[in-house]
């Protein structure tokens, strides 16, 4: 990893400013969740489920979440004893277990999309100018 030889005053407001966008949207983002009855993870879960391209796999689940493959396990228990997801399995590899959204979960998540999309073209405009100065990366 390529660093610069000397760090300014302004590279270290720069990392807050984005630190403190990065943090606001996280808080406003799960505010958003707790609205609508979910938990930060329970909209990550979602979330992870509906944007891959079909119904993805326990493990699919745990590498978009960050999360050992045992905690997801739990966390798809607690949101199919919630209504949230559904485990079925997968058509070619019994052994695998998929997961995807209920009625319910879809409602949620799709309440929860349109909102957080227009909060991060907000902060698009609010952060972008972060880079503005900064060279280009050695490649």
């Amino acid at each position: 990893m390529a660093r610069r030889s000397r760090l300014t005053d302004a590279d270290f407001e720069r990392l807050l400013m984005f630190r403190d966008g990065l943090r606001r949207f996280l808080r406003w983002s799960e505010d958003q969740a707790k609205a609508v009855g979910l938990t930060g993870t329970q909209h990550q879960l979602l979330l992870a489920v509906r944007g891959h391209r079909g119904p993805p796999s326990i493990g699919e689940v745990a590498q978009h979440l960050l999360l050992r493959h045992h905690s997801v396990v739990e966390l798809v228990d607690r949101a199919v004893a919630a209504g949230l997801v559904e485990r079925i399995h997968d058509v070619d590899d019994q052994r695998v277990v998929r997961v995807r959204l209920s009625d319910s979960g879809v409602r949620k998540v799709e309440a929860l999309a349109g909102a957080h999309l227009e909060e991060l073209s907000r902060l698009r405009s609010q952060l972008a100018g972060l880079w503005d100065d900064l060279p280009e990366p050695a490649v």
